[in-house]
């Protein structure tokens, strides 16, 4: 690769000029001597070095994205806010799939911190580990104690700026949907246990049920891991416990998807015999057959929310800005009063 040496010596003028010339310097260069070496750049396909180019600035331009999967569509949506954000500022994005491991969150945080990142959005959701979770505020008290920022998307303990989706209203509009159309015998397919994100979508079904009179036996709620395949596993452990359930209600589209699956297979129609309703409103839930009813959240609003509050460099730090994200009941084709 050619260097900036290189690039000095083709246009005759000295590195430290041709450094100015190649990163903007707004110390005047006259137009003979720009030209030269954006020609000798051109000619040597220069490309400046990004490490040797972050020590010499103060302004960081990159931006760390802890995720849990981006590969899962939730993720991919938020995603996709982030980056459109971060594009139009002109920043780089640097993803980090954890896939739901504690241990590999707090690396990455060292890994970002390392890297010196202008920012830093966790966009998974928080654990019931206190453990973990003390350790996690303290790696990102000592990130901003540098000059780094923190935004992050759902229920965390870190005090921060944070982006708030209304899980738990959710969950209640969900499960309120059901016990309105007539619906008493629901099997709920559930999130993994330690997520923040599981526990308060439970607890708006649970709400729910208390207000319509109804119960929500443990038995009728499977954990699985909010992809489609659990889903599909956890709607057929709940229909062999009770086959008189009339609904299936999961806690996000791909396990829904994934129950829709299992019931076409067992030749179950939906929702003639059983009801299905999802959560999140992914792309994908309005072209499954019969079309997916359920709760919409604005993901990739949200992203860009976030990536905002962590551009945001004039903002007080000493005041954490909380913005509160509604849920909307989305009704489609998959949601029906139970047989008589």
């Amino acid at each position: 690769m050619a260097t900036l040496a290189d690039v000095a010596r083709r246009a005759g003028v000295s590195p430290a000029t041709a450094s100015r010339i190649i990163n903007g310097s707004s110390k005047p260069v006259t137009d003979a001597l720009r030209e030269r070496v954006l020609a000798a750049v051109e000619e040597l396909q220069y490309v400046p070095n990004a490490h040797a180019q972050l020590l010499a600035r103060s302004h960081r331009t990159a931006i760390g994205v802890i995720v849990h999967d981006v590969s899962d569509p939730y993720f991919a949506e938020i995603t996709r806010g982030l980056q459109r954000v971060a594009t139009a500022h002109g920043r780089l994005v640097i993803i980090c799939n954890s896939y739901r491991d504690p241990v590999k969150e707090l690396e990455y945080v060292e890994l970002l911190r390392a890297h010196q990142v202008a920012a830093i959005v966790l966009a998974g959701s928080g654990y019931h580990d206190e453990e973990f979770t003390k350790a996690l505020d303290g790696k990102l008290r000592v990130y901003e104690g540098t000059g780094g920022r923190v935004a992050v998307i759902g229920r965390h303990e870190h005090a921060g700026d944070a982006v708030v989706p209304d899980n738990e209203m959710g969950g209640y509009l969900l499960a309120s949907h059901l016990y309105e159309l007539g619906h008493e015998h629901i099997g709920v397919i559930a999130g993994p246990k330690q997520l923040t994100t599981t526990t308060d979508r439970l607890a708006g079904l649970r709400r729910a049920a208390r207000e319509h009179g109804r119960k929500l036996p443990p038995t009728r709620v499977a954990y699985a891991d909010f992809d489609r395949a659990s889903g599909a596993d956890a709607a057929a452990a709940l229909l062999d416990t009770e086959p008189g359930l009339t609904a299936l209600a999961a806690l996000n589209d791909s396990m829904a998807i994934g129950a829709l699956s299992l019931l076409r297979t067992r030749g179950i129609a939906v929702p003639e015999r059983v009801s299905v309703i999802g959560f999140d409103d992914m792309p994908i839930a309005r072209d499954v057959t019969p079309a997916l009813t359920t709760v919409r959240l604005p993901l990739v609003d949200m992203g860009a929310r976030a990536m905002t509050l962590a551009l945001d460099e004039l903002a007080d730090r000493t005041a954490p800005r909380i913005e509160q994200v509604g849920a909307e009941l989305v009704l489609r084709d998959s949601t029906a009063a139970p047989p008589a």
